[in-house]
């Protein structure tokens, strides 16, 4: 059978970690306490936020426990997927506007070299 790239989560692991470094741990989780509180923005809303951050970056863990945070919070199904279309367009976005940096480099490439001269 084949090995999942990322392992499950499980509580096991988590106490792990927890002895490993028990003050970041606390630490980390207060701050992501008062992150989520209701502020200017209401904790629901952060939730949505958090999604579309989540798929942005990629991480899997962060996916299934913000989804689920934010189906709890009160957040639709339609509206996550609005936010993940978000999420996926502003990647394409940023991915098509970094192509800027390789046409300043293929212009540099066609420039002769100022040594040459």
């Amino acid at each position: 059978m084949d090995t999942p790239i990322y392992p499950p989560s499980s509580h096991d692991l988590s106490n792990k970690r927890q002895k490993l470094a028990p003050e970041n741990e606390k630490a980390f989780h207060a701050f992501s306490r008062q992150v989520f509180a209701d502020g200017a923005l209401p904790s629901r809303t952060k939730q949505i936020v958090a999604v579309a951050v989540a798929h942005v970056t990629q991480c899997p863990y962060c996916i299934r426990s913000h989804t689920k945070a934010a189906l709890r919070a009160g957040v639709r199904p339609e509206e996550l997927m609005e936010a993940i279309w978000v999420a996926a367009e502003m990647r394409a976005g940023a991915a098509y506007a970094h192509a800027t940096i390789a046409m300043a480099a293929m212009e540099e490439a066609e420039q002769p070299s100022s040594a040459s001269k």
